[in-house]
């Protein structure tokens, strides 16, 4: 046997048995096969989620139809869309910044930070993961509320998806803000609800007459979807600055929030207050 044969036979072979190194995709497929497993065994959690959305679209139309009467009726397209995006952005917001602060009590919080993927991707791709069961269970919020009011919308599947999408991708990043804030004092969550209602500010804010408005979180996309569900505008028929409006809009904050989560949890390392409670 040469001795080239003989470095070939004792150089090690890779068993097709030896697990092979997890990728990114392997992290996302594995991230939203939990969220099924919770979605499809907690049944009852989804459903309440929904009959709670509906309860209080019920408090809002019922109660304005008494006080405003036709008012209301004239604008409750509006209302259906504006409310369609406050429950996306809701779910989206909460998804990170609620999971982070679960964790903080739970204690699990280290057990993320030691992964070999990092805590930031994790969080992002469970906070992804979320967002895609919420958009499942705002579609089932936004058909009966379409039956409620007796109501149609012109609803363009890609359109409402791509502009939903992008406006809370910047929910998203106030979500990891949160969420690093969460992580350095821990117990904020009077702050953190009172956020969502800000939401509410955001979604009807006047972005098309107040140009400024349009750099803010969710206004911008708000008025876009409205032009999309009620005029029936596609999606590549709106012009190109309010397209790179949406999606710097989007990318920015989440940017943004990002680094604000990786700071906190960098400082709470050197802090030694990552796993306190």
């Amino acid at each position: 046997m040469s001795s080239d044969d003989r470095r070939v036979a004792s150089a090690p072979r890779e068993d097709a048995s030896t697990p092979r190194e997890a990728g990114y995709l392997d992290l996302a497929a594995a991230v939203l096969y939990r969220e099924f497993l919770i979605f499809v065994r907690y049944p009852a959690n989804a459903v309440g989620g929904v009959v709670v959305s509906l309860f209080f679209f019920g408090l809002l139309f019922y109660g304005g139809r008494m006080i405003a009467g036709r008012a209301l009726t004239d604008s409750i397209e509006g209302i259906i869309v504006g409310y369609f995006l406050w429950t996306l952005s809701v779910g989206a917001y909460s998804s990170i910044s609620n999971d982070i602060g679960s964790e903080v009590q739970w204690g699990t919080l280290e057990r993320h930070v030691m992964t070999p993927f990092g805590f930031a991707p994790v969080a992002l791709l469970k906070g992804v993961a979320k967002v895609v069961r919420t958009f499942l269970t705002s579609a089932v919020v936004l058909l009966a509320m379409l039956l409620i009011t007796d109501t149609a919308l012109r609803i363009n599947v890609l359109t409402v998806v791509a502009v939903s999408a992008l406006s809370i991708a910047s929910v998203l990043g106030l979500g990891f803000a949160a969420g690093g804030i969460t992580v350095l004092y821990k117990r904020i969550g009077n702050w953190l609800n009172l956020l969502q209602f800000g939401f509410v500010v955001l979604i009807s804010a006047p972005a098309f007459d107040l140009g400024w408005t349009r750099a803010l979180p969710l206004a911008h996309g708000s008025a876009l979807l409205q032009r999309a569900m009620i005029d029936g505008t596609r999606l590549w028929e709106f012009s190109l600055v309010d397209l790179g409006i949406l999606v710097g809009t989007a990318v920015g904050y989440l940017a943004l929030g990002y680094a604000v989560f990786q700071y906190s949890t960098r400082r709470a390392r050197r802090l030694g207050v990552l796993g306190d409670y």
